[in-house]
Formats: structure tokens, sequence, C-alpha cells
């Protein structure tokens, strides 16, 4: 234990040295000079900052029709205006005191600063393909660090000293820098995994040749395989051993055994969901006092988009253990059921032929499936009939078109002068009775 102490204290002293050293070259007197150009370039473009930023913004503003990707880009430049103009007055300051000076050493610090900057900037603008804010802090920072020592010659120092901080378990050594170098393999590595997903995911969802649901289960399972080998390629790229991680994986199925029963039960179903291609984006559902169609597939629910806007997040064991109407599964055609009657008096055959021409006058109703009109019995109060007609759009909704029959049913049968009876009721008053009545007293009274 004394000797692994005394090793990272002789580290740290020679990182301390080859620091020391470094500031004691910059305040060479001859280099003095390069130091203050370099605050007065800082300070220049903190002030044309100043100046040009909320006109840069105004600008924007202003901007319209313009492709969103190319707002972003703006955005993102307006963020590092400062640096972007320290990194431009830097090079240039660089540039004058070569063309000025014949001694490379006179100018030094300043293209040094002027690279480190450079890279800065650089790093700062690829960081922005991560996404999660905490891993693309992580990615800008490693990277801006990594830059830093490399161009100042305390990459080798730097990752001797990190390396020599660890912690120990028996043979399990973590050491610091091994931590560092997997945040940001990681990080890259699910940056690239993001945009291959992204491209791939796209033209797979544009492919006409696969079905919807065999769609979405290829983008899931996409997913699944490039984010996962991100993260196990960043692990062994880092030098971590992945068969420890057999004995986490076991304690992990017994968790899920006991305490993640419905999370697994629900992504199980939906993988048979998409396999069995029982339902998929864009069918119509009915399942209980919910109807809808189905707007996206996901890991654990269904959404079904109602009529009346509503979203219904159904988990997907509902669905594979309870009794789905879909409307639209084999083929999208609908047959729908209106019961009506008429007075005993009016033509049945005029009626039927009446109501079928009132449904092939509403539009949504199908032609080439012509509505039929049957009698189904006779009531009390009128002749019953059953008119039936063929949709192929149930996504457009059911109620409205059975109202638009409806409302030709009754156009028609006005013109007709077919009359649509409603019960009645006779009172009759047997020969010998009377009829009693009551007087209500007034309040005059």
């Amino acid at each position: 234990m004394e000797d692994e102490i005394a090793a990272l204290a002789d580290q740290a002293a020679e990182l301390a040295r080859l620091a020391e050293m470094s500031l004691n070259n910059l305040l060479l007197a001859s280099r003095l000079w390069q130091i203050g150009i370099v605050v007065a370039m800082f300070i220049l473009a903190w002030g044309l900052t100043r100046w040009v930023g909320p006109r840069f913004h105004d600008w924007m503003r202003g901007l319209e029709g313009r492709p969103k990707w190319q707002l972003r880009v703006l955005l993102v430049l307006h963020r590092r205006l400062r640096l972007i103009f320290f990194v431009g007055l830097m090079w240039l300051a660089t540039g004058l005191m070569r063309a000025y000076t014949i001694f490379p050493s006179r100018s030094y610090i300043l293209a040094l600063i002027a690279t480190i900057a450079t890279a800065w900037l650089l790093v700062s603008l690829v960081a922005r393909l991560v996404k999660n804010p905490f891993l693309r802090r992580i990615v800008t920072w490693g990277l801006w660090v990594y830059v830093t020592l490399y161009y100042l010659g305390l990459i080798e120092v730097t990752s001797n000293f990190l390396d020599s901080v660890a912690i120990e378990f028996g043979d399990f050594r973590l050491t610091a820098l091994a931590i560092i170098k997997a945040l940001v393999v990681t990080g890259l590595l699910f940056t690239g995994a993001r945009l291959i997903s992204k491209t791939t995911s796209s033209r797979i969802r544009e492919n006409e040749d696969i079905s919807p649901s065999m769609r979405v289960l290829a983008v899931k399972f996409m997913q699944v395989a490039l984010y996962g080998a991100a993260f196990f390629i960043g692990l062994k790229a880092v030098g971590f051993d992945l068969t420890g991680l057999a004995f986490l994986s076991g304690a992990i199925g017994v968790g899920l055994g006991f305490g993640l029963q419905k999370v697994v039960s629900n992504l199980v179903s939906g993988v048979i969901i998409l396999l069995d291609k029982s339902i998929k984006p864009g069918d119509v559902i009915s399942l209980g006092e919910t109807f809808g169609w189905i707007n996206a597939l996901g890991a654990r629910y269904v959404s079904v988009v109602t009529r009346d806007g509503k979203e219904f997040l159904i988990p997907n064991e509902d669905l594979i253990t309870s009794q789905v109407v879909n409307w639209s599964h084999s083929n999208e055609f609908v047959r729908l059921d209106i019961y009506f009657g008429t007075a005993y008096g009016d033509d049945p055959h005029e009626v039927r032929k009446i109501a079928v021409e009132a449904a092939k006058s509403v539009e949504r109703v199908l032609k080439y499936r012509p509505p039929v009109c049957h009698i189904v019995g006779f009531g009390d109060s009128s002749v019953d009939y059953i008119l039936r007609f063929w949709i192929k759009d149930p996504t457009e909704g059911l109620t409205n078109v059975r109202g638009a029959v409806f409302l030709a049913l009754w156009d028609g049968f006005k013109e007709n002068n077919i009359s649509i009876p409603f019960p009645q009721r006779e009172v009759k008053v047997l020969e010998g009775s009377t009829l009693a009545t009551e007087r209500v007293a007034q309040p005059s009274d």
C-alpha cells in the first residue's frame, strides 16, 4: 500500500514539474508580449460578440420559410460567436507575426493557442451530434481536455497519472483513465449508433414492400442491436472484462422473474404482435369501450387514437389476452347495418328501392358492393327493415357515415311520402263507466 502511495506521489510530482516548466517557458520575457496579444484578442472577441450577437439574433428571428436544419446551424453558431471570433483573431495575429518576424519563437505561443482554440471549436460543433445533454457534456469536456493535453505534450504523463489512480477489488482494477475512456468512447459509439439507426429507420419506413408491422419490428431490432453493440464495444475498448457480467445477468434475470413480470410480459407480447401481424399501424380496432386506429406500436404499449382526439395507451398484454375487433385486419372493407321501420300502408318494394338509392347517394358507400335492404319483421307499429352497405375507410369514422345514410333515408322518404310511424295508443271509455275529475284549487279561491 505504501509503495502505491509513493508511486502516485511521484507521478503527481512529475506532472507538477512539467506544468511548472511550461509556466516558466510562458513567463520568459520574450514570450510575455505574446500572452498580452492573446489577452487582447480575447477582449476584442468579447467586444465583437457583444456588438454582433444581438444583431445576428435579430436577423435570425426575421428568417421565414427556411429549413429547420439551417435554423439549428445558425443557432449553434450564434451560441459560439465568442469562440469563433477568438479563433479568427488568433490566426490573424499569428499570420501577421509570422509575416513581420523571422523567428518562429516570436509566434509560437500564438500558434499554439490558436490551434487549441480551433480544436475546441471543432469539438463543440461535432459534439452537437450527441443528443443526450449529459452525455454531450461529458464528450465535450473529455475531448477538450484531451486536445489541450495533446498539443501541450502532456498526454503520456497525464495518462500515467490517471492510470495510477485506481480502485482494486481482488483481481479487479478500475482506474480513472479507464472510466474517462469508457465515457468518451461509449458516447462516440452511441452517437454513431443513433445516426446509423436514424438513417436506416427512415429508409425502412419508406419501403412499401415490407408490411407495417415488420417495419416496426425491423426498426426496433436494429436499434436494440446497434445500441447494445455500442455499449459492449465501448466496454471492451477500454479493457473491461465482459465475463464479469455473467453474474450480473443472472441477478437481472432473477429480478425480472419476480419484480418485472408485467413489464416483461408486455415486451414479449409486443414482439408477438409484430411477428403475427395481428395489428399494425393504421388498423382500426375495438377493445372494450375503446374504438380508434393504431397510431404507433411501442415496446410496452400500443397507442390508439379515437375519433374525439383521445389517445389510449393500451398495454400489449391486453391485446394478446383480450378479444380485439380489428376492422381492417385482412382488408379494409367494413359492412355496416342500419335498422328502420315504415308504416304498413307504404309499399315495401318501393321502400326497399328508395333505401338502396339513398345509401348509394352517400359518397363513402361503395358502389361496386351495392347496398341491400331486407324486411326483418312486422312490428307493432311498423314494418321493420335492415339496410346493409359497405365502406373501405373505417379510419374516417363509422358514426358519421351512418348519420349520412340516415339523413339520405329521411330525404328520400320525405320526397316519396313514405312515413316513419311511431307508437300510438288509443284510450276507450267503456259504456256505463264514468270519468272522474278533480277540481284543483286556485290561489284566488
